[in-house]
């Protein structure tokens, strides 16, 4: 039996090898070695908390946390089983080099252990590691756009206006302020929306890194969008000039009209923006008086002014003048009796049929006067209420002379005159 089993050992070693290689080839025909490529791989970074726990940052550089092609080398049975998904790329902080680099381990979450080859086209993720710091800004309301005519941009509100901001020193450095963008485009009532915080830097560049922390990313904004509407200016003069003066009436202005703007029923309502006396008094004067008036002190409110280049001073000029006098000549003929009680009638008796009177005024309304227009007369009621007289009684009685003439025009000297009344049978 011994001799049997060593018998041809050599052809039986060599039928043994020839089979081998049969089941080999076979294999391989059925099963063969074949590659696949997973894109965009992302690489997992482990222990981060080592640089941040340190005060420090890192930033990712050249996307070379993505991985762009892995290939995969395994039987084709392997390699038919797998998915992009399947494939794990980690970098881990502990192997952090002097470069800044950290190495990438690849590998696949199933048959890693059969796989023939893995491997990336990058073989390392970069970073820029830096010192963390942070800022806290006040958040601005910039808008875009043109309103409908007739309307301009009140007060915009924010519910948060403040917002801060960390990470790498470099980036938040650059960083001046952060702002709020609102469209006011054909708008002609207030707007109220979410908007998104941007950072810009010191040309007004908008600062955009994945590396800063914000606070906040939005905020609610609403924009007050006011009605516009051009009203005249009232001048009110108060008090009264020094003896012998007077105001002629005449207000010169820088303006005498105003741009405003507020809410549609609030400026419905205004006509005008009236000065009151108290803020143009000419109280003693003896020349013309120059005032500044702020006008943004007697606008209603929920108005405001709505031109852009005028901050609300005008300059206010009221013309004051010495007095001039004028002597006319009336008739005595032309003076009339009033108020006279019945039963009683009166005649006026003079020594002449005209008198001189010297009227005090302004210039130019003494100058215009009609003399003929003047009306003199004697107001026998009057007379007796100022004399505490219960009746009248016949004869003469001297009473002062009245005229008909305008506030600012007074007669120099009173002039009296007789004035006989008789009963009337």
């Amino acid at each position: 039996m011994r001799n049997k089993l060593t018998r041809n050992w050599g052809l039986k070693l060599g039928s043994f090898l020839f089979a081998a290689i049969i089941w080999l080839v076979v294999t391989n025909i059925n099963d063969p070695i074949r590659m696949r490529s997973a894109y965009n791989v992302k690489v997992n970074i482990q222990n981060a908390n080592l640089i941040t726990d340190s005060g420090q940052v890192y930033e990712v550089l050249d996307d070379s946390d993505v991985i762009g092609v892995v290939t995969i080398s395994a039987k084709r049975s392997i390699v038919e089983s797998l998915d992009d998904d399947n494939v794990v790329a980690i970098a881990d902080m502990n192997e952090l080099t002097s470069l800044n680099t950290i190495p990438i381990r690849l590998s696949t979450n199933k048959y890693n252990d059969k796989l023939e080859s893995i491997k990336g086209s990058i073989d390392s993720v970069k970073l820029n590691i830096e010192d963390r710091t942070s800022k806290t800004l006040q958040i601005r309301t910039d808008t875009t756009g043109t309103l409908r005519e007739g309307y301009i941009l009140g007060e915009s509100t924010l519910d948060q206006n403040l917002i801060e901001i960390s990470g790498p020193e470099s980036i938040i450095s650059q960083v001046r302020r952060a702002a709020v963008t609102v469209n006011v485009s054909g708008f002609n009532s207030s707007i109220g929306t979410d908007s998104e915080i941007r950072l810009y830097d010191e040309e007004d560049n908008i600062i955009s890194s994945n590396s800063i922390n914000k606070s906040i990313s939005k905020v609610r904004v609403n924009v007050e969008i006011l009605e516009t509407k051009t009203v005249p200016i009232n001048w009110n003069v108060g008090g009264t000039p020094a003896r012998g003066y007077q105001a002629t009436g005449e207000i010169t202005a820088t303006r005498n009209n105003v741009l405003i703007a507020g809410k549609s029923k609030t400026i419905s309502n205004v006509s005008s923006i009236d000065i009151p006396e108290t803020a143009l008094d000419i109280t003693g004067a003896t020349e013309n008086v120059e005032t500044l008036i702020d006008i943004k002190d007697y606008l209603p409110e929920g108005v405001i002014l709505a031109e852009e280049n005028f901050q609300g001073r005008i300059q206010v000029d009221i013309a004051v003048e010495e007095n001039s006098e004028r002597t006319v000549t009336m008739y005595t003929s032309r003076i009339q009796i009033l108020n006279m009680p019945e039963g009683f009638e009166g005649e006026i008796e003079a020594d002449e049929n005209t008198y001189q009177i010297t009227l005090i005024g302004l210039a130019a309304v003494l100058e215009e006067l009609d003399a003929n227009s003047i009306q003199a007369s004697v107001d026998v009621g009057e007379y007796m209420k100022d004399n505490d007289l219960e009746e009248l009684r016949a004869g003469r009685h001297t009473i002062e002379l009245i005229y008909n003439l305008d506030d600012n025009i007074e007669v120099k000297e009173n002039i009296k005159v007789r004035l006989n009344i008789t009963e009337d049978y």
